[in-house]
């Protein structure tokens, strides 16, 4: 491709690059867009860290998180590798939460450390790690990496070895160019 064709396609994309892709809003006052090249270069970082963690094409990714705008990377992520994305609701209990990380064979899992709902902050990873310790208990769970996405800078259990924040994850890629 010339230069000149080059430059022409750049000036395509950048427009697109710099229109917002994602409008959320959350906790109280809370509000983040992404644009499209924000977007792309967060699920491209967290393609990177699932590679890093042994996500395969064809494997499960498990996602626990509310709707937050993380959910959608994750999405994006696991399509980048072909990996499969399962989806468990913040709203299953433990005994849900048990049989479906069984059955979801995911090697990762992404939780998020709490969520705001119905006015209150709720715990999510706490749920999760009850999950993981009763399936562990039974024999029924082996130990999985778990990527925490931190929305409500609460203080969570952790589990050395399992446990990794979602966003030192994705960091560690810009750290190793």
């Amino acid at each position: 491709m010339s230069s000149e064709h080059a430059d022409d396609a750049r000036e395509v994309q950048e427009p697109e690059a710099s229109r917002i892709a994602l409008t959320w809003s959350g906790e109280p006052g809370r509000h983040e867009e992404l644009t499209h090249g924000m977007l792309l270069d967060q699920a491209e970082r967290a393609a990177a860290a699932l590679t890093r963690l042994g996500v395969r094409a064809g494997d499960r990714v498990a996602v626990h998180l509310p709707l937050v705008p993380e959910s959608v990377i994750a999405t994006l992520a696991c399509g980048r590798l072909d990996a499969i994305r399962t989806t468990l609701p913040v709203s299953l209990t433990v005994p849900e939460l048990v049989a479906r990380t069984r059955e979801s064979s995911a090697r990762v899992l992404i939780t998020a450390d709490a969520a705001f709902w119905d006015g209150a902050v709720r715990p999510v990873k706490a749920v999760l790690d009850h999950a993981l310790a009763r399936g562990a208990a039974s024999g029924v769970l082996p130990d999985r990496t778990v990527l925490v996405v931190n929305r409500c800078s609460r203080p969570v259990s952790w589990k050395p070895g399992r446990d990794l924040w979602w966003h030192e994850a994705l960091g560690a890629r810009a750290a190793t160019r």
